[in-house]
């Protein structure tokens, strides 16, 4: 492969929202990285995989609900150690959790998580990942079977192994997603984590103590039925990657299905919720 990217780098309004949505149609893609930026993100695709018709069929370019233009150029040995520094900030929560790279110095949390960060994510990684952080370190989850839907990099697979889960499933669709989280698993010394490739179809026929689910509303409004059926007697379901508009629709589809609402955690509009069977 050559070591050549071609760069776009998009403004978009509203920014928040626009980025997830554009992050996720461009990762259908050969895009294999993303920076956020004050007025957007910068995504980097391998000149060898691109042409000029990679942008056509990607919805949200062609919304009227949203303000994007983009410029692009071709970019020579890009240093990904120097982009993932601008743009990985450590996650720290409450000071019991902390998640980073190992350009980050190491501190004296309890739960101390590494990760390569070999692609930066949206606006609403640390929001969404640091709600749930706090869901499971307020949670007893020894001994618990648990799976992580939607893995990304495994961070919560992670802790949840470090708080005595075990053993544990992580899924994700994205095939660099899979291959990071294997890593990641090694890099904190987890053994009870397998990772797989692939969406809710892998769930038949499982049974888990935890689900932790952190994607988006419509994949979770699609799935749900799949997760309440793994669900074990007495399980617990934690739920985030969506807005505090999204309550209502993500609530009906929970309570609808026999879960009982127990908490609710904010930030920046983004929101976690978890249920129990």
């Amino acid at each position: 492969m050559s070591n050549i990217y071609i760069g776009y780098h998009f403004n978009i309004e509203p920014k928040e929202l626009g980025s997830e949505i554009l992050i996720a149609e461009l990762g259908e893609k050969a895009f294999e990285s993303f920076t956020e930026t004050a007025t957007g993100i910068s995504a980097f695709v391998q000149k060898d995989l691109w042409d000029e018709t990679i942008l056509e069929d990607i919805y949200i370019l062609q919304s009227e609900e949203f303000k994007i233009d983009y410029t692009f150029e071709e970019i020579d040995q890009v240093n990904w150690n120097e982009e993932w520094e601008k743009n990985f900030e450590p996650i720290d929560v409450e000071g019991n959790c902390h998640v980073r790279a190992p350009f980050h110095p190491k501190t004296d949390a309890e739960f101390d998580i590494l990760i390569e960060p070999k692609m930066s994510f949206g606006t609403g990684h640390h929001e969404t990942t640091h709600m749930m952080i706090q869901h499971l370190l307020e949670t007893d989850v020894t001994g618990m079977k648990a799976l992580d839907m939607g893995c990304g990099t495994a961070i919560l697979a992670i802790l949840a192994e470090m708080k005595g889960a075990q053993p544990i499933d992580a899924i994700d669709i994205d095939n660099w997603c899979y291959l990071n989280s294997i890593e990641n698993a090694e890099r904190n010394d987890c053994h009870h984590i397998t990772v797989y490739e692939g969406d809710a179809e892998l769930l038949k026929g499982k049974k888990y103590d935890l689900i932790i689910a952190n994607i988006n509303r419509n994949i979770l409004l699609n799935d749900m039925q799949s997760y309440v059926d793994c669900l074990n007697p007495k399980g617990t379901l934690l739920l985030s990657g969506f807005y505090e508009q999204d309550i209502p629709f993500i609530d009906a589809s929970c309570t609808e299905k026999g879960l009982k609402y127990v908490k609710k955690f904010e930030r920046n509009n983004w929101v976690s919720l978890k249920y129990v069977n």
